[in-house]
């Protein structure tokens, strides 16, 4: 299934710029403000409260003062979960964001859901290989297709390994924002969903790759909703699809990528599931990420 009903959440405690991430992440941008912190809990407590509202199953664990991980708000990058148990560890660029990898974040997974095996890809860190997660790779878990733009972040051969253990068929191509440098992350440009997709397909500067994406998503029977450069740098990219506990399906975003979608991209949207959003702007200015990168999906089966 290419939605679940659980997410796994980390409430931050010293939330900041990071400028070990900031050498290529061009979304990202130090306001300078002294109640960075303060306000990304503030916006991460009404996120969460709206989620919960709409019957979102979220599991949170409280981010720890030390190691300080000023990043840690955004745990899709080094953990993913899956249906069959599976639980996968991923290398990180920023040598800081490695230490999001926590016990205690596992130990929260661990006490309420059934894990069969870890997959861990972190040794790639000792060659300066990277695969980042749901942020270097957009699945499409009902197809088995892991769409990757390949950046720093985001390494062929990891990724790779990643469809063999797996069982996925990587697609990758290369992205580039509108000053032709390469996007850090898939998540930012491309959301999959169950029947359709949200891409900025101008980033894809080749035409072939483009086609192959085009290729890709009609085959697996999906509506394009294509976006503009603007839209994408307001993280209309960065969205996920959730479903609650009565069965109904939402798209998450943040109210900056709300605002930048056209009345005719939000009623195509609307015409699959209802859209929620809350304000994060204070975590996307500072952070270069927004709703998607805060939200790891857990696919594993429940105890």
């Amino acid at each position: 299934m290419q939605y679940t009903s659980h997410l796994l959440m980390i409430q931050p405690i010293q939330f900041n710029f990071n400028a070990e991430t900031a050498v290529n992440n061009s979304f990202q941008t130090n306001a300078n403000d002294n109640l960075v912190s303060e306000k990304a809990k503030n916006e991460f407590d009404g996120f969460i409260q709206i989620l919960r509202n709409n019957g979102i199953d979220i599991t949170i664990v409280t981010d720890t003062p030390l190691p300080h991980t000023p990043d840690s708000i955004f745990p899709n990058n080094w953990i993913s979960f899956h249906s069959d148990g599976t639980l996968c560890l991923y290398p990180m660029f920023a040598e800081n964001r490695r230490l999001e990898r926590k016990q205690s974040v596992l130990n929260a997974i661990e006490e309420k859901f059934s894990i069969s095996q870890k997959i861990d890809f972190t040794h790639y860190e000792a060659n300066n290989i990277f695969l980042e997660g749901t942020g270097s790779m957009v699945l499409d878990r009902d197809n088995k297709i892991a769409y990757a733009c390949i950046s720093p972040r985001t390494n062929l051969y990891v990724l790779a390994d990643f469809c063999k253990q797996m069982n996925y068929t990587p697609l990758s191509f290369e992205a580039v924002d509108e000053n032709n440098l390469p996007i850090y992350h898939t998540n930012v440009m491309l959301c999959v969903a169950d029947e359709y997709v949200v891409i900025c397909l101008k980033a894809v500067a080749n035409p072939n790759e483009r086609a192959a994406l085009v290729n890709s998503f009609e085959t697996h029977q999906k509506t394009i909703i294509e976006i503009e450069f603007n839209q994408m740098n307001q993280f209309a990219g960065n969205m996920l699809q959730v479903i609650n506990n009565k069965g109904e399906k939402f798209l998450v975003m943040s109210s900056q990528a709300f605002q930048s979608l056209s009345k005719e991209q939000v009623k195509t949207i609307e015409n699959f599931n209802p859209i929620i959003h809350s304000d994060l702007t204070t975590i996307e200015t500072n952070g270069g990420g927004s709703a998607r990168c805060m939200m790891a999906e857990v696919f594993l089966p429940l105890k």
